[in-house]
């Protein structure tokens, strides 16, 4: 008998499922057995997500044959025929993105690219909340915008530019070292995530943001689940604030 997901293996993520789905899309309906090179090659992606490493060291985790028992669940969502041990997280994918293969396909590569540019290590996301798109292609999106270089070159431009100040809010730091008071600015990528596979980042990408605004805008684009530009965040956050932070 076939070794599916197996006791105590987590259950497949959104992502995974998109994976699969970009997988049942490609096979036109007509699943393929665990022997089919496409099949392992979705395996070994899947054993190396960073947040599983540690469920990856049994054989039994997203094995082959598990990954085509779930292209075999989503054959049963989009037709009614095939095994009947659907999760939710099968039919919410299936509902978001079952008749959208370019769409799928768009989100799959994402998936992809993030798992190889963390596949050694993944940062802590602390407050910001995963996008729509999913945890790997946020944590991608947020190593971008975190590289201390590409901070320090959009800050040294927008000094030389005197418009040193949130993009959103206005707000200036406050007279001082530059070490210190420019740190309430982050760098944020306002390239829509769908749209940056295999981009290389431009300081014609980033807006200057101070934190507050960066983490309401973050959390916006998670709750919303769509992305949202500089001058949506204006509106939503309220009129401009000229205002300097004290110490």
């Amino acid at each position: 008998m076939a070794v599916t997901s197996g006791h105590g293996n987590p259950k497949w993520t959104r992502e995974e499922v998109v994976l699969a789905l970009d997988l049942y899309f490609e096979c036109n309906g007509h699943i393929p057995s665990a022997a089919d090179p496409r099949v392992q090659s979705l395996s070994e992606v899947l054993r190396a997500f960073p947040h599983h490493s540690l469920a990856a060291r049994k054989a039994s985790f997203r094995n082959a044959d598990g990954v085509a028992f779930k292209l075999q669940n989503l054959r049963q969502v989009a037709t009614g025929k095939g095994l009947g041990n659907v999760s939710e997280t099968d039919r919410k994918v299936w509902g978001e993105l079952g008749s959208d293969p370019a769409k799928t396909k768009t989100l799959a590569q994402l998936i992809r690219i993030g798992v190889d540019v963390l596949n050694e290590e993944i940062e802590d996301s602390g407050d910001f909340v995963a996008f729509q798109e999913g945890r790997i292609v946020t944590e991608t999106h947020l190593r971008r915008e975190r590289a201390p270089k590409l901070r320090t070159r959009l800050i040294e431009q927008r000094r030389a530019q005197k418009s040193l100040f949130c993009d959103v809010c206005e707000c200036h730091a406050r007279p001082g070292e530059p070490e210190i008071v420019e740190a309430i600015f982050e760098a944020h990528h306002i390239v829509p995530l769908a749209d940056g596979v295999e981009r290389i980042t431009k300081l014609s990408d980033m807006a200057l943001l101070c934190a507050c605004c960066h983490r309401l805008l973050h959390r916006t684009i998670s709750v919303r689940g769509t992305w949202v530009s500089i001058e949506e965040a204006r509106q939503t956050f309220g009129s401009p604030l000229d205002v300097e932070f004290k110490a």
